[in-house]
């Protein structure tokens, strides 16, 4: 359940998953989202704490992703972080996010634009798309106590299913920022050259 073998088996499937190709992940069955839905009519009343604990776990297992964040990045004492108000903050705006993820499963287009927005703001926050999967990896580690026994194979195989698929439409909104902002970046002779080209 919560033992430190099961953490990082979670943690290596995510990892292992993150160079695959996009179109790889899939969203999840009718009968999984209806897992999913029903598993977050739990978590729901534990947002704020589930948001702090998925950060700490964070920060604990990928100190690396703090880079990301400038308000913790010099913050070593993670019981520190337990209590900050920032972290807290973003905590709960992740929370909502996946809040609204879990509300749109059922309307593809509406969770694809949700998604690829995501990835490209991600792109103007200085947060490549490396970390992403690290996140999915600590919220299922912070619910499955939550959970307690509605916990099952099923329910964790479906959150997984659930954040690749989140991740891959992120880092599709990522690169393609990252490319508008390549042209953009082009002197205007090279975009008229490559117009021309077309």
């Amino acid at each position: 359940m919560g033992c430190a073998i099961s953490g990082l088996a979670t943690k290596t499937e995510f990892s292992q998953r993150d160079g695959e190709d996009a179109a790889a992940a899939v969203r999840p069955s009718e009968e999984r989202i209806q897992m999913i839905k029903d598993s977050w009519k739990v978590i729901r009343d534990d947002i704020a704490k589930v948001g702090i604990i998925m950060f700490v776990r964070l920060f604990e297992t990928h100190p690396e992703c703090k880079d990301v964040f400038f308000l913790f990045r010099d913050v070593q004492d993670l019981e520190r972080l337990r209590t900050n108000r920032e972290l807290r903050a973003h905590g709960l705006r992740v929370m909502s996010f996946i809040e609204k993820i879990v509300a749109r499963l059922d309307q593809p287009e509406r969770l694809e634009a949700l998604a690829v927005e995501l990835g490209k703001s991600h792109y103007h926050y200085n947060a490549p798309p490396k970390y992403y999967n690290f996140v999915g990896a600590e919220f299922i580690g912070a619910v499955q106590p939550i959970l307690k026994e509605r916990w099952t194979p099923e329910l964790e195989e479906a959150w997984k299913m659930m954040f690749q698929y989140v991740t891959s439409l992120m880092k599709q909104g990522y690169q393609e920022e990252s490319a508008r902002q390549r042209d953009l970046a082009a002197s205007p002779k090279d975009r008229l050259d490559k117009n021309t080209a077309l």
